[in-house]
């Protein structure tokens, strides 16, 4: 089973769908402050894909933005803060593929298809799999060997729990067969600081994370899990290329209101937001990142939303996943 969600060719069947908002037919900008509530810690790749575009609002002369961390259980923290929300276009969510994961785990206190107006896709990034500069591993076939013949022994950090981080990583042992213990955290960033210290084996984050200690030598990318590699890493494989398709992942960022914002509001925020990730400085910013910049907005984007919530919900039924 390919595992593979960002097929656009699908999309065009829900162009229809969109949450219903009601709301104003003007909607004041000068002045307002627009509060981006991230619901992971900082430093990862959705804060900074968040901060890019929000500077780029401001620096066209949109309104402020600021981004706020409300980190935990899994994202539903911070969308559960922004579910509740005055729907008046000051308070946003910035979502991932959690959004359309954590309901198929748990109840939540919020229903992600009809509580929130989606708004745009800002991006989409690659995890990468990495392992310490002095580890004995250095190619992902040499990882996999070992987790074969210490089943068990080697830990792999990445976010958890009930992330898409870590439906990832299940793919990973399924596909691969190696017995590797999941270590959750709930940010890449500690994550990695996890790796660099030697608390664990093997890390899964994404490049805006990880560069910096890729580039001064500190860790090393053993694969990426996207279908083709990254441009600043060209020497880095696909976990295709590895022999592993059935395991590829590729995650997204984007950007919801709370239901029954304006129509007036969630017009001029898509306009904003489209603006932003068009500007060529934010294209070459996300593409060092290792960032594809995204563009699906309105009922497009709630298309994309439908459909990943059903392709997830169908392989965690399928695989019998027991996310804790």
């Amino acid at each position: 089973m390919q595992w593979q969600f960002r097929n656009r060719a699908a999309v065009a069947i829900f162009a229809c769908i969109l949450v219903t908002q009601t709301g104003a037919t003007a909607w004041p900008q000068s002045g307002r402050t627009i509060r981006l509530i991230l619901p992971f810690p900082p430093g990862g790749p959705a804060d900074a894909m968040a901060r890019l575009v929000a500077e780029q609002v401001g620096a066209s002369g949109g309104p402020t933005m600021v981004v706020e961390s409300h980190p935990g259980a899994g994202t539903e923290i911070g969308t559960e803060y922004v579910s509740r929300a005055e729907p008046d276009g000051d308070t946003l969510g910035i979502i991932s593929n959690s959004f359309v994961v954590l309901p198929h785990m748990r109840k939540l206190n919020y229903e992600p298809l009809t509580d929130f107006a989606p708004i745009c896709e800002l991006a989409s990034f690659p995890p990468l799999i990495v392992v310490n500069s002095t580890s004995p591993y250095r190619t992902f076939a040499d990882l996999i060997d070992a987790a074969h013949k210490q089943p068990g022994v080697l830990t792999y950090a990445t976010l958890g729990p009930a992330t898409a981080s870590q439906m990832a990583f299940e793919m990973l042992k399924r596909t691969t067969k190696a017995n590797l213990t999941f270590v959750p955290f709930a940010g890449y960033t500690p994550a990695v600081q996890a790796l660099l210290g030697g608390q664990v084996t093997v890390a899964q984050a994404d490049l805006a994370t990880l560069q910096g200690q890729i580039q001064t030598g500190k860790l090393r990318a053993l694969v990426t899990m996207a279908r083709n590699r990254v441009d600043s890493l060209p020497d880095v494989p696909t976990i295709a290329e590895a022999g592993y398709a059935e395991a590829e992942a590729e995650f997204f960022g984007g950007v919801i209101a709370p239901v029954k914002t304006p129509d007036a509001a969630i017009a001029k925020l898509t306009d904003l937001f489209t603006a932003a990730i068009r500007a060529s400085g934010v294209k070459a910013k996300f593409a060092t990142l290792g960032f594809f910049a995204g563009g699906e907005c309105g009922a497009d984007f709630a298309a994309i939303l439908h459909k990943d919530y059903a392709d997830y919900g169908r392989i965690i039924h399928d695989a019998n996943f027991k996310l804790e």
